[in-house]
């Protein structure tokens, strides 16, 4: 019976597999941002009354089910996976606003939602504080995938993913406190204040030292081996042995998680692993994270349909509008004295601060019998639909209304003479088959022929111009071409391997030669 169970399980599990990666596909396809279309269809299909699909959407919405799916099956990786591709110099170059914000503004805005909670929502202190901490967390998945097709400036894409990194992590602490210490803490009064200090230190701390030990001592083994399939199994026994490990010593498992795949990213990258290993474990957390994403923002749209909002309009609205308020005033108070931060990226830090799918994993993980747990449930998932949908669907238009979308110069004019080759060189093509397939004479082509061709010659001569006035636009096609051509050795290598012209150990180090130039070009690019 229980190997039935499991394999009843393994299907539910393939079928979620197969509708959130036909969804993300088509996503891609049309160039939206996949987790706000995984979350809109997950929800009409926890509204729909479909036979086939009712079994997957009971065995998803299980409470329990959920909340291990998101926190200890995919946090580790989606946090490790984001962390281990930030380099240490981006974090540094843009400390002070990432710090900034991830730690003074979540407390701060965990201390006015906690507040205007029990003065508005009419929430129990506890359930106040609670409510906070869950809406303190961000998730810019999907703001992040929208500045990627925009070629956002990386600086201020690199704060917000920074923020999200370490402020995960300090919602969770200040979670745990208000679930299940607040009330004792302020019980013993004065005495009580230093014992929350000193837990949140603690697990902070704990935290930092775990992942930090975890991350250099995984880093020191990489220079015992060069073989990047053992060096990515580390890679998982590192991230999830940072979460479980801190986790069992009561410490912040999301923060040993990001500092052990921050030192494991640049400390072990720099020391033991070769180009390709860098390469091949970056490709497989790229599709770890993914597929992780994918399944993650599914979820969220199924198990948001659970909640009753029959009489709670007000209530939710109120909520949403506290959120906003708080968020609002974290991000401009804590960035008041942070130069270089221009003012339109605050509004896009304010708007692009989505909640996700660790508030409502938090809100689920609350015990059934945890005062206001229901109101709680009903406000936090209603924000978090709120935010990913409307502020999801809206900061592409933002970006374009403030003007931080706007593509670098001379794009415009390259996209235009790139449009209208393609038009000619196509037109001389088709006349060319017309002419043939239809027998048409020489004489009566060439004519025409020969004035598209003078168009193209002078769009040719204006391409030259561009590119010598904007020299970025030249390196970027540069480096496209050099990618293929890499890629094509890498190929060619192969080949000569396989057909046994030339022997393992010349192909092995041929490939990684090319690997080797291939990373370079990453990071160039």
């Amino acid at each position: 019976m229980q190997d039935l169970d499991l394999h009843h399980v393994f299907e539910l599990g393939l079928i979620m597999i197969m509708i959130a990666a036909g969804i993300t596909a088509i996503a891609k396809k049309f160039k939206k941002p996949y987790p706000i279309a995984l979350v809109i269809v997950g929800a009409i299909i926890g509204l729909s009354d479909i036979t086939v699909l009712k079994p997957l959407k009971d065995f998803i919405t299980e409470g329990e089910v959920f909340n291990f799916v998101i926190i200890t099956l995919f946090l580790p990786a989606l946090l490790g996976e984001a962390a281990l591709k930030l380099p240490f110099s981006h974090l540094n170059e843009n400390k002070a606003p990432i710090l900034t914000l991830a730690f003074g503004g979540t407390f701060l805005s965990f201390l006015i939602i906690g507040f205007l909670s029990m003065g508005l929502l009419d929430f129990p202190i506890a359930a106040a504080f609670v409510f906070a901490a869950i809406m303190s967390a961000t998730d810019p998945v999907s703001v992040l995938s929208i500045f990627k097709g925009l070629g956002v400036n990386k600086k201020l894409a690199t704060i917000i993913e920074g923020e999200s990194l370490f402020n995960d992590g300090l919602a969770v602490v200040l979670f745990n406190i208000s679930a299940f210490s607040l009330i004792t803490y302020l019980d013993l009064g004065l005495e009580g204040a230093g014992l929350g200090v000193w837990e949140f230190i603690k697990v902070i701390s704990l935290g930092l030292i775990i992942g930090g030990a975890l991350g250099f001592g995984f880093s020191r083994l990489t220079r015992y081996f060069d073989d990047y399939p053992l060096e990515i199994i580390f890679s998982i026994i590192l991230f999830y042995g940072a979460f479980l490990l801190a986790e069992s010593f009561h410490a912040s498992g999301v923060i040993a998680v990001v500092v052990a795949a921050l030192v494991f990213g640049n400390y072990g990258g720099k020391i033991g692993m070769s180009p390709t290993t860098k390469l091949n474990i970056n490709n497989f957390w790229d599709v770890t994270a993914l597929l992780a994403n994918s399944l993650v923002f599914l979820m969220v749209g199924l198990e948001i349909t659970r909640i009753d909002v029959h009489d709670k309009w007000g209530l939710i609205s109120l909520a949403i509008l506290i959120v906003f308020i708080a968020r609002s005033l974290a991000v401009y108070t804590s960035l008041l004295f942070i130069k270089n931060i221009p003012t339109s990226w605050k509004h896009i830090f304010n708007w692009g601060g989505l909640k996700g799918s660790l508030s409502i994993a938090l809100v689920l993980s609350l015990p059934r019998d945890f005062p206001g747990r229901e109101d709680i449930l009903i406000v936090a998932f209603s924000v978090v639909l709120f935010s990913l949908v409307i502020q999801g669907l809206t900061i592409k238009g933002l970006l374009s209304w403030l003007g931080i979308s706007r593509k670098r110069e001379g794009h415009e004019e390259y996209e235009e003479i790139i449009a209208h080759s393609h038009q000619y060189e196509a037109a001389i093509q088709e006349i060319n088959k017309v002419k043939k397939n239809l027998f048409i004479a020489e004489p009566v082509s060439a004519e025409i022929v020969h004035a598209y061709k003078e168009k193209l010659d002078k769009l040719h001569e204006e391409m030259h111009q561009l590119l010598e006035k904007y020299p970025n636009l030249k390196q970027e096609q540069q480096i496209v071409l050099r990618k293929y051509a890499l890629y094509a050795q890498h190929e060619a290598v192969e080949l000569l391997e396989t057909n046994d012209v030339i022997s393992s150990e010349i192909a092995e180090k041929e490939k990684e030669a090319v690997t080797e130039k291939l990373v370079e070009l990453e990071e160039e690019d």
